[in-house]
């Protein structure tokens, strides 16, 4: 396993990150610790969750399920970055979501209940709140950092210019500001390279993508769409990629690699993406791809990706000459 700095800053995350959206949903509590040991094992110290990936019946599932391995061995929270979120709605009427500082504290406090832990090492802001104003949310972050509560702040799901606007806030107040982004980036999804991810280099933020497989587009063993995936909208989606499926599998088989090996490696490779998510439901998944840190493919292989899935190049050139 590979590690890198988050954005700018010192602290050093795995080049892989172990998304933890399937705990409690697509995994159960067992499965679950099986994938977390598995990360251990395979170097991987990255973990991200949410306050609210889970089921209906138990939407803050995944916070308690990786909160329950960490009790069961506390000395796993010191080989981990932990990294949960805020901005979902956690309770009904006024106050129960987005980023006020009154919802930012409550929600920080449930999420180390729930992890069973003193501090979060990256706590992101999962959504922008265009009703909150920056020094609010800054001032919010910036006393849960002085009670030892969160070390990093980072963003998802955030345009170019939320970034620089959230950046500027924070140099304002002398602050570090955010250190990672976390957004949707892949081979069939790379809307990203026309702002985030330049404003993201340019600011010194960590950019971490997540569908790192296009929703399993990018892991099916054929073009064909079968296999584990068999919605008429997946099915859709693969009819509507089939020659690009099709050559990518090629490329792969070439490289010998598998396509999902081969899509996670392109996104390692591309500049300011730090580390990339993986949502494994088993140990067998997990170790299948973490192959993919180690990979480095050459100028011809990333080219050919290139010509297969064409990205929209930095703007404003790709749509202003």
């Amino acid at each position: 396993m590979r590690y890198a700095n988050l954005g700018r800053s010192r602290l050093e995350v795995s080049r892989l990150c172990l998304g933890t959206m399937n705990f409690g949903s697509h995994a159960d509590a067992r499965a679950a610790h099986d994938v977390l040991d598995a990360a251990l094992d395979v170097g991987i110290t990255y973990v991200d969750t949410a306050n609210r990936y889970g089921p209906p019946e138990r939407p803050h599932a995944s916070e308690e399920i990786i909160g329950e391995w960490l009790a069961a061995d506390p000395s796993r929270r010191d080989r981990i970055v932990l990294a949960t979120k805020v901005f979902e709605r956690t309770h009904p009427g006024p106050n129960g979501g987005g980023l006020s500082a009154r919802h930012i504290r409550e929600a920080c406090e449930a999420s180390l209940r729930r992890l069973r832990t003193d501090h979060i090492d990256v706590y992101q802001m999962h959504h922008v709140d265009r009703a909150a104003p920056w020094p609010e949310v800054w001032e919010a972050f910036d006393l849960l950092r002085a009670q030892g509560k969160i070390t990093y702040i980072g963003s998802s799901n955030f345009a170019g210019w939320h970034l620089a606007t959230a950046q500027a806030s924070a140099a304002a107040r002398g602050a570090l500001g955010i250190v990672s982004e976390q957004s949707v980036y892949n081979l069939a999804q790379r809307t990203v390279e026309l702002e985030v991810l330049p404003a993201a280099r340019e600011l010194g933020i960590g950019v971490v993508p997540w569908s790192p497989l296009a929703g399993g587009l990018l892991a099916e063993s054929d073009a064909s769409g079968s296999g584990r995936r068999r919605s008429a909208e997946f099915a859709q989606r693969a009819a509507a990629h089939r020659e690009q499926l099709e050559a990518t599998r090629d490329l792969a088989r070439e490289a010998s690699l598998s396509v999902a090996v081969l899509a996670l490696a392109w996104l390692l490779a591309q500049p300011g993406v730090t580390s990339t998510i993986v949502g494994p439901r088993s140990r067998s998944q997990l170790e299948a791809l973490a192959e993919a840190a180690d990979v480095d493919l050459g100028p011809a292989v990333l080219a050919r990706l290139d010509e297969i899935w064409p990205g929209p190049g930095p703007a404003p050139e790709a749509y202003a000459w």
